[in-house]
């Protein structure tokens, strides 16, 4: 049996919880260790309280507090945090927000294990390892239809 080595923290936040337990099963299976947040104010309050996750898994629609909202207030409290945002929203306007407001990817549900996976992974490589070519700086991720 092979050791698999962690991968780190993922913050899950979504009002469905399917969906929270689809990706919390996804991440776990490929060793990540999973926190899960009802909405973006449970999402604030766990970093609030010192929660540091690699990367904070965002969806949009959200009663109370939305996703675009959420990631407004992680940018005040936590700019270096990086935030996949994963919405039912393919919207092109919906992904050209959530990116200037400093998401590293938007994925549109349903997510195959594959973009979920290469997103993460790409949000974990160090700066210096990344290509900085006009075209990579942008993640061929972002905005995935993937029916």
């Amino acid at each position: 049996m092979a050791f698999m080595r962690h991968k780190g923290a993922v913050l899950v936040v979504d009002d469905s919880p399917e969906i929270r337990k689809y990706f919390q099963t996804l991440l776990e299976l490929n060793s990540y260790t999973v926190k899960t947040a009802n909405d973006g104010m449970e999402a604030l309050e766990l970093l609030l309280q010192g929660f540091t996750p690699e990367i904070v898994l965002l969806d949009i629609d959200m009663p109370e507090l939305d996703g675009l909202a959420t990631l407004e207030r992680i940018r005040m409290i936590r700019p270096e945090q990086k935030v996949i945002m994963c919405s039912g929203q393919a919207d092109p306007w919906y992904a050209h927000r959530a990116l200037a407001l400093g998401a590293e990817a938007y994925l549109v549900k349903p997510v195959r294990h594959l973009y979920l996976t290469a997103a993460l992974e790409r949000c974990l490589t160090p700066a210096r390892k990344l290509q900085h070519t006009a075209q990579s700086t942008v993640i061929p991720f972002r905005v995935s239809r993937t029916c």
